[in-house]
Formats: structure tokens, C-alpha cells, sequence
């Protein structure tokens, strides 16, 4: 998977907050909106998310954690718990045997 740079996610994340706010200031201007929804658009094609929120969020994960746990938590692979007969939890491996 390729990551963004943390500068340019951290600048475009300030860039789509500042829009945030100046179109919650003035909610009738269609040049703010329309400015506010291109940040929004540009942030969810740099975080690989379909919604301006969840990108945002991503790249606040994104910045406050390091790689490897980004990566971690992001890799695709949910681990389930299972609970047993005896009401131990184990996880539950959701791969195919072809480890894809």
C-alpha cells in the first residue's frame, strides 16, 4: 500500500478544516461550499475513503500514529473473535487458505 507523505496529508487536512469552518460561518456561499467540497473530495482520494468525514478521520489516525500501526489497523484483514464452547475467545483467521 502507498502512503502519502505525512506533510501533504497534514497540509490538505488543515486546508479541508479551514474550509470546514469558513462554510459553517457562512453556509449561503456557493463559492465557499463549492471550495469546501473540493477539499473534501481532494482528502478522500488522498486517504482512500468515500466520505469527506471518514477521510478526515483517517488522517488524523494517519498523523498521530506511526506507519506500522496505520497499516495495521488498516490492512483489510479483520480479526474476528470467536467465542468457544467454553467461553474463551480466540480469533478467528478470515483469510482464504491462499493467504490473500
Amino acid at each position: 500500500m502507498l502512503l502519502p507523505a505525512k506533510a501533504e496529508v497534514a497540509r490538505h487536512l488543515r486546508h479541508y478544516r479551514a474550509w470546514e469552518r469558513a462554510m459553517l460561518a457562512s453556509p449561503d456561499d456557493r463559492r465557499v461550499r463549492a471550495t469546501f467540497e473540493d477539499s473534501g473530495y481532494t482528502l478522500c482520494v488522498l486517504m482512500g475513503k468515500r466520505c469527506a468525514r471518514e477521510a478526515a478521520d483517517a488522517a488524523e489516525r494517519y498523523l498521530r500514529t506511526n506507519i506500522v500501526t496505520y497499516l495495521r489497523e488498516h490492512s483489510g484483514r479483520p480479526h474476528v473473535g470467536v467465542v468457544t464452547r467454553r467461553g474463551r475467545r480466540r480469533v478467528q483467521d478470515t483469510r482464504s487458505p491462499a493467504g490473500t
